[in-house]
C-alpha cells in the first residue's frame, strides 16, 4: 500500500491563513512527508474561486521537486483543455528532468464553466480538446521530433528538447462518467476519481472501467484513491479543526451542483440543488478523520472495499493552521501508515 499527500492550497475565505503561507509551509511539510515515508506528493488546478486552489499545478512541483528526493510527483489532476499543447509538452518534459523522472501527469478536461469561458475555451469541446492533447503530449515522448494537424491544434514539424527522462511519462485519468471511464481503459491509463464520490459510487466507477478495460487486454496496476483525512489525538479535536474546511472545500462541488453542471449527491443520495444542503455530517462517507486508531479502522475499511494501491491523503484543509496540519502529518505517518503497510 502507499500513500501520497495532496495540497489544493485552498485557503479559508475569512483570510485567516494566507495563499503565501500555504505555500511557504511546503518548505518545511514536503521534506517532512517523504521522511514520515509518504510515497508521493499531489496537487490539483482550478481558476477564478475565491478560496485559492493551485492554478500552477506544474509550477508546484516544480518547487516540490527541490524539496525532495524520492517522492513521486503528481498533478492531480491537470485541466488539459486550459493549455496551449506545444507549451504543456516542453513543460512537462522540463518538469520530468528537473525530477529525474519522478512525475506522473494525472489530467482531466475539467467541469468549472468559468475556467472553460475565460480561458476562451467552448465548454462543450472540452473533452474532444483533452483527448487531442493527450494524443500529442504522448506522441512527444515516442520520438525527438513533433508534428500533429489535428480538429483543435495545428503544429508544424519541430524538434521536443529536452527529451524527457522517463521513456512514457505515466498519465492518470481524472474522469468518472461512463464515456471518459472507457477512454481511458483504451488508451492504457488508471484512473484518478474525485473525492467527492462516495465508496460505493467509486466501485460502480471502477468496474465499469475494469469491463471496458478487460475488453482491450487492458490491466491496471494502480488504483488511487483520494480521500480528505485528518488526525489529532482525539476525534473530538479533529472535528473541530478539519469539520469546517471539509465544508469550505466541498464548497465548490456543492456550488456546481446547485448550478447543474455536475452532480453532487450526499450520504442519503439526495441531489445537492441549495447550498445549505452543504453540511459536515451529511458528506461524512467521503472523508476520515478522527484519532490515529479511528483513521487506521476507517482506512481498513476503504481498503477492503475499494483495494487501492494508493491512498491519497488531501491533509492540506483551509483554514487549518500549519501547526496542526503538521501534527496531523506526524500522527499519520507514524501511528497510521505503518499499520497499513502490509495491507
Amino acid at each position: 500500500m502507499k500513500f501520497g499527500l495532496l495540497y489544493s492550497f485552498i485557503t479559508p475565505a475569512n483570510g485567516s491563513i494566507t495563499h503565501q503561507a500555504t505555500f511557504r509551509e511546503m518548505d518545511r511539510l514536503v521534506p517532512l512527508a517523504e521522511t514520515l515515508g509518504f510515497d508521493s506528493f499531489q496537487t490539483t488546478e482550478h481558476h477564478f474561486q475565491h478560496n485559492g486552489w493551485a492554478p500552477s499545478p506544474l509550477l508546484v512541483l516544480a518547487h516540490a521537486s527541490g524539496l525532495s528526493t524520492r517522492l513521486r510527483l503528481v498533478t492531480n489532476v491537470l485541466l488539459l483543455p486550459l493549455y496551449d499543447p506545444l507549451r504543456l509538452v516542453e513543460d512537462v518534459v522540463t518538469l520530468d528532468n528537473l525530477s529525474n523522472g519522478r512525475l506522473t501527469l494525472g489530467v482531466s478536461p475539467g467541469y468549472v464553466s468559468e475556467e472553460c469561458a475565460a480561458y476562451r475555451i467552448p465548454y462543450a469541446e472540452r473533452f474532444a480538446r483533452s483527448e487531442e492533447m493527450l494524443d500529442i503530449l504522448q506522441a512527444s515522448w515516442r520520438a525527438d521530433t513533433l508534428e500533429h494537424s489535428g480538429r483543435y491544434y495545428q503544429i508544424p514539424r519541430c524538434r521536443v528538447v529536452p527529451r524527457p527522462v522517463q521513456p512514457m511519462i505515466p498519465v492518470w485519468y481524472g474522469v468518472s462518467g461512463p464515456k471518459l471511464l472507457t477512454r481511458a481503459a483504451r488508451r492504457g491509463c488508471p484512473v484518478t476519481a474525485s473525492p467527492r464520490h462516495t465508496n460505493a459510487e467509486l466501485k460502480a466507477h471502477y468496474a465499469r472501467f475494469d469491463e471496458a478495460a478487460a475488453a482491450v487486454g487492458f490491466a491496471t496496476r494502480e488504483r488511487p484513491i483520494i480521500r480528505e483525512l485528518f488526525v489529532a489525538r482525539t476525534t473530538a479535536e479533529a472535528e473541530a479543526l478539519a469539520g469546517p474546511a471539509i465544508v469550505e472545500l466541498f464548497g465548490l462541488y456543492s456550488r456546481k451542483s446547485v448550478e447543474g453542471e455536475r452532480q453532487l449527491r450526499n450520504d442519503r443520495g439526495e441531489l445537492v440543488t441549495t447550498e445549505d444542503m452543504l453540511d459536515f455530517r451529511s458528506f461524512a462517507s467521503r472523508y476520515i478523520i478522527g484519532d490515529p486508531a479511528s483513521v487506521r479502522a476507517q482506512l481498513d475499511e476503504l481498503i477492503d472495499e475499494l483495494a487501492p494501491t494508493e491512498i491519497i491523503c488531501r491533509m492540506q484543509l483551509p483554514g487549518i493552521p500549519t501547526v496542526d496540519f503538521e501534527r496531523s502529518l506526524r500522527l499519520f505517518g507514524e501511528e497510521v501508515m505503518p499499520a497499513l503497510r502490509g495491507r
